[in-house]
């Protein structure tokens, strides 16, 4: 084998592994008793064919010139024909002969064709997808909110509209100018990092006096349960008396001596740390300890964005960043009369913005005006009471209060006082603040954006309050009653059919999920179903997504393998390829309407699945009848479908045909599948002469080949009618073909030896009613005092014969009948001496 058709240390391995399984065929064959051209010769060494097909380097392939050639037709226009004159019959001939001809060419009739639609939650229906600048399209959307391990939920916003995003980049050709934010400033980073350093500090120092706080933590949990209602708050108050009963239980450990003090602090940290906050969390004074959490967990989010393949933002925001922007657009909202500030906070003024000519408040919800649980939630934790005009009124503007983030404001410089107000300075006083969260996405969505974007998406739990009142805000400040022209909310994610999240720890993280499945199996699942619908993610719908990975890739090896071993050239469009070209039309054409209709993956992944049924007959087909494909359909169909699945970001660019083995795969198929080829019809040669001869030695190798060697190499060989075919697969992907093959082998003959001693069971119970002989199966019977010499009873138990004739008939039929069964028994005691009976 010339060295130089090796592209890696990878084929050099595969290509001596296949010469030594080579060799070891060869022993195994006798020298052939006749020769044939296509048959080594009487004396030429079967070795040196061996050598021969296996190492012939292939020949370079033949490049054909595949282009259409297009005749050009241009009609001419002709001159108005003069008006008709008298003329002789011969000159008539003539002029009707020049005559310009009829034009009957009629234009062809546009077909309706279906147009992009998505589904606007402002409208709550889908609308015809319109650009504001022609091809460009301007999207923002909600980033995470970074304190903590991303999750499930996570990856169902932000998988989804990676989709959505590819598709419309990618299939439809928009250019899309995407822009995500990241909130690296918020109640929850704030609670968490403070208590998360607070923590550590005490665990540093901790000794066995911290048994104390600990007790008093666990009763702190216990108060805040008995608060909780039932009604309301079931799943929390079920997680509040689980931490509560593990923190009692770690307690109980600790003073028994099986618990030593950073244990039983790691059980009750979510208790402890809480506690702690609430006595020192004012000392915090350091910006760096909130910077450090985000900072954090903003890396961990970007690096499993990556790990799920998720196209990175076009432009990426962070709140930090932006104060000052935040400061001013506050600022013109309060000019336009829809805010108001209050003790150095400012609210924005729902009441005032609903009554405002062409302005209405929650355009997405207005069925959850008015839930004080839900606001509540989006002012956050931090920001109970205040000073509010009305309960729906949201700040814009918080002040901040020892141990939270701070930045300058101009607000705080008026005093209320017995009624009054009292100026206290000309010049504005300088109050230290921090942003609300809902007027963080506005500022940084309208710095890039401006006063209208195409497409706003987010989760389908941000849309009450944190969507609605981003778009009153927003369109305070910008004076127009259409800030976002398309909202997209992808829909809830459910964990094993419960609603996930993470304040009741109901979530897993995107590392847990990765750890279990692959990130083309997990936006498998996203695809196959509607991006705003709510998705279980459960073991069922993981294994859907298995399901039709196995198929798709089943299906593209397939391909390769029969292109790969295809004669080259033209191939005439029999009747199959025709009806299979007609069903690929018409998959296409269904693929393109189900993306119209609101980017409908789902129905487009099931169109494809059906039409890979429709390849796979017509593949069966041509292998029974020993047919050549036609090649020049088939690599159509592979590149559309890989195309399509690179849109869907199932596979990476780059590929032409299927799912990528590893990174050397295009290098390995190229160089090295026409050698697999020979050495695959070499093993079909000697398997045939092994199966004429009935050499069982030589069948076992070749099926060693086949079923060990090779997949070792990487390389599936499968036996067919019309000849071997070959499909590279990954080593590891192989391995765990084998070792489920080897698993459902056992199981079956689990199955089967229990069936076995089932009936064997059934078997001996049956002849243990044949144990007693004939003659006694009666004695112990109380219904009978006399019998005659066989055994059978003669007379009742009162000592009165038995003259019944249907009595004395039962009787000697199940005496008959023992009789066999007893004959039976006997037999099998006789063959089976070991079984105890």
């Amino acid at each position: 084998i010339s060295h130089s058709h090796l592209p890696c240390a990878h084929s050099s391995e595969l290509m001596l592994s296949l010469t030594a399984i080579a060799s070891q065929l060869v022993s195994f064959l006798d020298p052939p008793r006749h020769s044939s051209p296509a048959a080594p010769s009487e004396t030429q060494p079967i070795a040196t064919v061996v050598s021969s097909v296996v190492a012939t380097p292939p020949p370079e392939p033949v490049v054909q010139d595949t282009a259409a050639r297009h005749a050009e037709v241009k009609r001419l226009d002709s001159p108005s024909p003069p008006p008709p004159t008298a003329m002789p019959a011969q000159d008539a001939t003539v002029a009707a002969s020049s005559a310009a001809p009829v034009d009957l060419w009629e234009a062809p009739v546009e077909a309706d064709q279906p147009v992009l639609k998505l589904y606007d939650s402002q409208t709550r229906a889908k609308k015809r997808f319109v650009p504001k600048d022609g091809n460009t399209v301007h999207w923002y959307t909600c980033g995470p909110t970074v304190y903590d391990a991303s999750h499930m939920g996570h990856a169902r916003a932000y998988i989804t509209f990676d989709i959505v995003r590819r598709v419309l980049t990618d299939y439809f050709k928009y250019d899309v100018q995407y822009v995500m934010n990241i909130t690296d400033l918020d109640d929850k980073i704030i609670l968490r990092a403070r208590r998360k350093h607070l923590f550590q500090q005490y665990l540093a120092t901790a000794d066995d006096k911290c048994l104390s706080k600990v007790t008093e933590s666990l009763e702190l949990l216990a108060g805040k349960i008995a608060k909780l209602t039932e009604a309301e708050d079931a799943a929390k108050k079920t997680m509040h008396e689980k931490a509560l009963a593990q923190g009692e239980a770690a307690v109980v450990a600790f003073k028994d001596g099986k618990c030593t003090i950073p244990e039983l602090l790691q059980v009750v940290e979510d208790p402890l740390s809480a506690l702690l906050d609430t006595e020192l969390g004012s000392s915090i004074t350091q910006h760096e300890i909130f910077a450090e959490l985000s900072s954090k967990w903003e890396e961990e989010f970007h690096n499993d964005m990556a790990a799920l393949n998720v196209r990175q933002a076009d432009v990426l925001t962070r709140v930090t960043n932006y104060v000052p922007e935040i400061v001013s657009f506050v600022e013109k909202i309060i000019e336009e009369g829809f805010a108001y500030e209050s003790n150095g906070s400012v609210y924005f003024d729902v009441r005032a913005f609903d009554a405002a000519p062409n302005h209405s408040y929650a355009k997405l919800c207005p069925e959850a005006v008015g839930d004080l649980k839900a606001l509540a939630e989006g002012e956050g934790e931090l920001s109970a009471g205040g000073d509010k005009r009305a309960p729906n009124d949201f700040a814009l503007w918080k002040t901040s209060k020892p141990g939270e983030p701070e930045w300058d404001s101009p607000w705080g410089n008026v005093l209320e006082c017995w009624g009054l107000l009292i100026l206290l300075a000309i010049t504005r006083m300088v109050v230290q603040g921090r942003p609300g969260w809902h007027i963080e996405c506005s500022v940084m969505a309208s710095s890039v954006l401006h006063e209208n974007m195409d497409i706003h998406s987010g989760g389908v739990d941000l849309k009450f309050p944190h969507h609605d009142n981003e778009l009153a805000q927003s369109e305070a400040y910008h004076g127009n009653d259409q800030w976002v022209n398309y909202f997209l909310h992808s829909g809830h994610l459910h964990i094993e059919g419960l609603k996930m999240s993470k304040s009741l720890k109901n979530f897993i993280t995107i590392k847990q999920a990765l750890e279990k499945y692959t990130a083309r199996q997990i936006r498998l699942m996203f695809l196959l179903h509607s991006w705003k619908d709510t998705l279980d993610y459960s073991s069922d719908t993981m294994h859907e997504a298995i399901t039709y990975e196995k198929a798709f890739n089943e299906f593209f090896l397939n391909i390769k393998a029969v292109l790969a071993a295809s004669e080259q050239g033209d191939v005439r469009v029999d009747e199959p390829a025709s009806r299979l070209a007609q069903k690929f039309a018409a998959a296409k054409m269904a693929v393109h309407t189900a993306l119209c209709d609101n980017i409908d993956t789902a129905t487009a992944m099931r169109v494809i699945k059906e039409f890979l049924t429709s390849v796979n007959v017509y593949l069966q087909q041509c292998d029974t009848a020993r047919a050549a494909v036609n090649q020049l359909l088939l690599t159509q169909i592979g590149r559309y479908l890989t195309t399509l699945f690179q849109t869907f970001g199932l596979i990476d660019l780059g590929l032409d045909i299927g799912f990528p083995v590893n990174q050397q795969q295009a290098a390995v198929e190229t160089r090295l599948m026409p050698q697999l080829l020979a050495f695959a019809k070499l093993r079909e040669r000697v398997r045939n002469l092994a199966r004429s001869s009935k050499n069982q030695a030589l069948l076992e190798a070749c099926d060693r080949i086949r079923d060990q060697a090779l997949p070792e190499l990487g390389v599936r060989l499968e036996d067919k009618e019309s000849g071997p075919v070959v499909k590279l697969v990954d080593k590891e992907v192989l391995r765990l073909e084998r070792e489920r093959e080897l698993e459902e082998k056992r199981k079956k003959a689990e199955k089967k030896a229990e069936a076995a001693a089932r009936r064997k069971a059934d078997e001996i119970k049956r002849l243990l009613k044949g144990k007693t002989p004939p003659h006694e199966m009666f004695l112990d019977s109380s219904d009978y005092s006399k019998y005659d010499e066989r055994g059978v009873p003669t007379h009742d138990a009162a000592g009165e014969p038995l003259v019944a004739k249907s009595t004395i008939k039962k009787l000697e039929k199940a005496y008959a009948n023992q009789a066999k069964n007893h004959e039976k028994y006997l037999k099998f005691k006789a063959e089976n001496p070991d079984v105890d009976m």
